[in-house]
């Protein structure tokens, strides 16, 4: 069955959160809604922005462009735009438009009729940024310690934030994190690797069934967590990923100001050492 002629089953008017009927509409395969303007609008904005801002530096070389937050001397003023202010108006852009695009997505499985799994993964990543760029920056008191919009300064400040903290990978969510996202990979990988093999049989062999893909696995490690259980795994693994590398930064600076090594200090001092 075509994908379209499929899909005009749920294109139908209602599950819209606001405004109604106003932009109930489709642009080819695209829903819109009001929820889809709002995105496009601070997408856009926020790139001419960017390219504002780029206007105003010292070069146009792309790896080289960088629009970087405030002052710290400005804390959680509005500074002037040459100095900080396209970034304050770039990240309410940028805030703007995946806000936006969630609910955008939450009004297509009201549509669909779905879960909300979607919406609040990708909200999960919205977390991340909001941490980074507005949360962390609030219970510091300054703006300035957001991080640049840029390629090299980007990677210059990650690096700077971590030598801030002697070694972040001492951080214990850090290590959470890094290890879910290992996970992620792990598990998915295997997922993957397993439907290839299933699908892909030798010339003249015949395509495996599901039951033994999980016999596979059951003779293999002992257990099969099934088809559905290995993506709800997989969600549940990268979406705890995301978390903990949100938890991470908003530790590093509002409520462990040492380097990361010294708060294993702890360790050393357990009495099974004495």
């Amino acid at each position: 069955m075509a994908m379209l002629s499929f899909e005009r089953k749920y294109r139908v008017r209602g599950g819209t959160l606001l405004g109604g009927d106003l932009f109930d509409f489709w642009v080819g395969p695209f829903y819109v809604g009001f929820f889809g303007v709002t995105a496009a609008f601070f997408a856009i904005l926020g790139t001419l922005l960017i390219i504002w801002g780029a206007a105003l530096g010292p070069t146009w070389n792309i790896w080289q462009i960088s629009i970087a937050p405030p002052d710290i001397k400005y804390g959680l003023r509005f500074a002037p735009l040459a100095a900080g202010g396209l970034w304050q108006l770039i990240t309410i852009c940028a805030v703007g438009s995946f806000v936006s695009w969630a609910l955008r997505e939450v009004e297509i499985c009201r549509k669909l009729g779905i879960g909300y799994h979607v919406p609040a993964a990708f909200g999960m990543a919205i977390f991340a940024y909001v941490s980074l760029n507005v949360i962390r920056p609030l219970l510091m008191g300054a703006w300035g310690v957001g991080f640049p919009y840029g390629i090299f300064s980007h990677l210059d400040w990650v690096s700077n934030t971590g030598y801030q903290y002697l070694s972040f990978h001492y951080n214990p969510a850090h290590m959470i994190a890094v290890s879910f996202f290992f996970a992620t990979t792990f598990a998915l990988s295997l997922h993957g690797g397993l439907i290839l093999s299933a699908a892909n049989p030798p010339r003249g062999g015949t395509v495996k069934s599901v039951e033994e893909e999980n016999t596979y696995f059951r003779d293999a490690i002992g257990y099969s967590i099934g088809s559905l259980g290995i993506h709800r795994l997989g969600l549940f693994l990268a979406v705890s990923a995301v978390f903990f590398s949100a938890v991470c930064i908003l530790l590093s600076g509002p409520f462990w100001t040492h380097g990361w090594p010294s708060w294993w200090g702890w360790w050393l001092n357990l009495p099974i050492w004495h």
